[in-house]
């Protein structure tokens, strides 16, 4: 069987320039992801910026464009990965969907404005057309891990989430939570099994570049016992001034918690206090993560597979993209409390 041909629009760094971080897990790029995958070939790229196009000519060995229909019409790709500015989404998702590509690996956030998130969207409604959001943490195999321990119920009923986002040290904190957060919301969504409403937001002014801001959400997603939907409280937090980047949310149940994020991966369970008689305290398990997430080439595999499996939905899809969007979107609307 040929091998499927692969493209890329926009060669900056998630989808080349990336590779070249020594201390970052390989394939840690769209180019990195689909040169390793045994079933695919890719032959081509398209920027405006001559210099990158030089440097992903010579590191891939592939054809490079500086106009994205005319490689389109010329390279045929099979899967098109678009990691422009959010801004140019819908316009790329559009030509390779007139160009007759199957599948398109869109960056995130799936778009800047809801409307564009929606088209995107509506352009997959036939079974011909299928776009896959590059919300890592769903092809990452620590949170995957993660999201067993939840799903199967091992520390008893989940009670409330609290999720923690700092990057950068003077970043306005609304651009954090709409281009990062974007992740944060989603990996709350996917390990939850829930859908992410916004209620409140207080603390620091969002438009801002200092304090910090906490957004009061809720996970509703159906009950444990009685199949009806339950309310589950979600707290996130976004602040400036650290130099320091932190990805975490914490899961709190009735019998235990759980804490997830860059380089964190804990399990606590309850047990008999050694403290104070007839109290319980909470105790690391065993449980650890070892090894490689392999999040990028996860994610080219899905990639692959809804390619030669048309009936297929990527696990991570326009319509959770769209979810996103939704969410913060409301983050955006709504005023302080």
């Amino acid at each position: 069987m040929d091998k499927i041909k692969a493209a890329i629009i926009g060669l900056g760094r998630i989808a080349s320039l990336l590779e070249d971080d020594a201390l970052r897990e390989k394939p840690c790029t769209h180019a990195g992801a689909l040169s390793a995958n045994p079933d695919c070939v890719l032959t081509a790229g398209m920027d405006t910026d001559g210099k990158r196009r030089d440097l992903f000519a010579k590191r891939w060995n592939a054809a490079v464009y500086s106009n994205a229909e005319l490689m389109l019409k010329e390279q045929s790709p099979q899967i098109l990965v678009v990691a422009t500015d959010p801004d140019s989404h819908a316009q790329y998702c559009r030509a390779a969907a007139s160009a007759g590509v199957p599948l398109v690996i869109c960056e995130k956030p799936l778009a800047d404005t809801i409307k564009d998130a929606r088209s995107i969207v509506s352009l997959t409604a036939g079974k011909k057309f299928r776009v896959l959001v590059n919300h890592e943490r769903r092809y990452s195999e620590d949170y995957r891990m993660a999201k067993a321990v939840v799903d199967g119920k091992q520390l008893g009923k989940l009670l409330s989430v609290r999720a923690v986002l700092y990057f950068g040290e003077n970043r306005r904190l609304i651009d954090v939570l709409w281009h990062d957060g974007t992740h944060l919301a989603d990996a709350v969504v996917f390990l939850s099994g829930a859908e992410i409403q916004h209620k409140l937001v207080w603390g620091a002014d969002l438009s801002g570049r200092k304090g910090t801001a906490w957004l009061l959400s809720s996970l509703t997603r159906p009950g444990d016992d009685t199949g009806k939907s339950e309310e589950i409280p979600c707290i996130i937090e976004t602040g400036a001034g650290r130099d320091h980047l932190v990805f975490e949310i914490e899961f709190s149940f009735s019998q235990g918690r759980l804490r997830i994020g860059n380089g964190v991966y804990e399990v606590w369970k309850s047990v008999p206090s050694p403290y104070a008689e007839k109290f319980c305290s909470l105790e690391k398990t065993g449980q650890v993560f070892k090894g490689k997430t392999g999040f990028f080439a996860n994610m080219a595999a899905d990639a692959v597979a809804c390619v030669k499996n048309p009936s297929l939905r990527p696990r991570s899809s326009a319509e959770d993209g769209l979810a996103v969007i939704e969410y913060l979107n409301s983050v955006k609307a709504l005023k302080k409390g």
